[in-house]
C-alpha cells in the first residue's frame, strides 16, 4: 500500500524570488508498505479454526489405531503458524522514497529494522519501467549513473502505477528549472 503526497509551496515565495529553504522542502515523499490481509483476529480465527479441526481428526485417527497421523496433524499446524508469523513480520517492512529540488532518497527498511538507504541527484535520475499489457506495471527502478534501484518491489502493479506517475511528475517538476 502506498501513501504519497505532494506538497503545495504556492505560497511559500521569497521577496527576492524562490524560498532558499524550499530546496530541501520535499516535492513528493512516499512511504510504501507489503500489503497484508491477515489482521492479528484473522491469524487468531484461522489458526483456530485449523486447530480444531487438527484436534478433531487427530481424535478420529486416534480412536481407529492411527495414532501417527494425530502427530503430523500438529506438525501441519505448526507450519502454518510459522508460515504466517513469518509473513507477518515480513509486513512490518517498508521503503520510503523523497525527491526534493536536490536528491532523490529511497530507503529501504527489512522487517529486522535493518536500513538501507540510496541518494541520487535529481537531474541525473530517470524512472525505469517495465510493463506487460496483461499484467500492469511490473517493475519501476530509479537508475543514475549506472546505478539501479527497485521501487515499491511489494507493491501490486496498480498501487505501483500510481506511484509511478507521482514520481514521474516529481521528478519533471525538479528538472523544470534547469
Amino acid at each position: 500500500m502506498a501513501s504519497g503526497k505532494e506538497p503545495d509551496d504556492a505560497g511559500a515565495r521569497h521577496p527576492y524570488g524562490r524560498d532558499p529553504d524550499a530546496i530541501e522542502r520535499p516535492v513528493y515523499s512516499a512511504t510504501i508498505r507489503p500489503h497484508r490481509s491477515l489482521s492479528r483476529l484473522g491469524f487468531r480465527v484461522v489458526m483456530g479454526f485449523f486447530g480444531a479441526v487438527a484436534l478433531v481428526t487427530g481424535i478420529a485417527f486416534l480412536q481407529m489405531g492411527m495414532w501417527p497421523v494425530t502427530g503430523f496433524f500438529g506438525l501441519d499446524v505448526a507450519a502454518l503458524w510459522f508460515a504466517l508469523t513469518l509473513n507477518a513480520r515480513r509486513g512490518r517492512s517498508f521503503e520510503e522514497v523523497v525527491i526534493s529540488q536536490i536528491e532523490v532518497l529511497v530507503a529501504r527498511v527489512s522487517h529486522r529494522g535493518e536500513r538501507a538507504e540510496w541518494r541520487f541527484n535529481p537531474l541525473w535520475t530517470r524512472l525505469h519501467k517495465v510493463e506487460d499489457e496483461e499484467y500492469g506495471l511490473l517493475s519501476l527502478a530509479f537508475v543514475s549513473r549506472g546505478q539501479r534501484v527497485l521501487v515499491a518491489r511489494d507493491a501490486s502493479p496498480v498501487e505501483r502505477q500510481t506511484v509511478a506517475e507521482g514520481l514521474t511528475r516529481a521528478l519533471a517538476e525538479v528538472k523544470k528549472g534547469y
